[in-house]
């Protein structure tokens, strides 16, 4: 003599919405911890370019050398602060066996940075033999006028 134990004999043909909301928030949070993390160097208050400049998809590659400048005298590689004396020899050591057409180093610098900050940096680039620089901006949003 069985008994049916737990309702009746038919199946039952709900989805069951409990387990897909636990993922949905397990997903959610890592999400919410990883994003961060994926922001490479310092944050830099960027100027806003007014024109439709061609975007340089190598700015974001890992093997670029990207000069970030957040505020006045201060520069930075990545997340690694140096001085402007010491900034040259590490740009140097960044651009050892590259091709002459790779050899490119791009400078993030903050609006309120002063214009003498930025061509001291670019003067020291320029003393490691490297003859392309490139100014990073931020796309400007056009409004859409109705």
């Amino acid at each position: 003599m069985g008994m049916a134990v737990g309702g009746a004999d038919e199946y039952n043909s709900e989805i069951n919405v409990t387990p897909m909301v636990d993922v949905m928030l397990v997903l959610l949070i890592i999400f919410m911890i990883v994003t961060p993390l994926l922001q490479q160097g310092v944050t830099v208050d960027l100027p806003k370019n007014t024109l439709a400049a061609v975007e340089d998809e190598d700015i974001a590659k890992d093997t670029s050398v990207v000069v970030s400048i957040p505020d006045n005298n201060q520069f930075f590689i990545g997340k690694d602060a140096y001085p402007l004396e010491a900034l040259g020899e590490k740009i140097r050591a960044k651009m050892e066996g590259k091709a002459a057409k790779k050899r490119i180093v791009y400078i993030k610098s903050g609006i309120n940075v002063d214009y003498g900050t930025v061509v001291e940096a670019i003067d020291t680039i320029r003393k490691q033999d490297i003859d392309k620089v490139g100014l990073v901006a931020d796309k400007k949003k056009e409004i859409k006028e109705e």
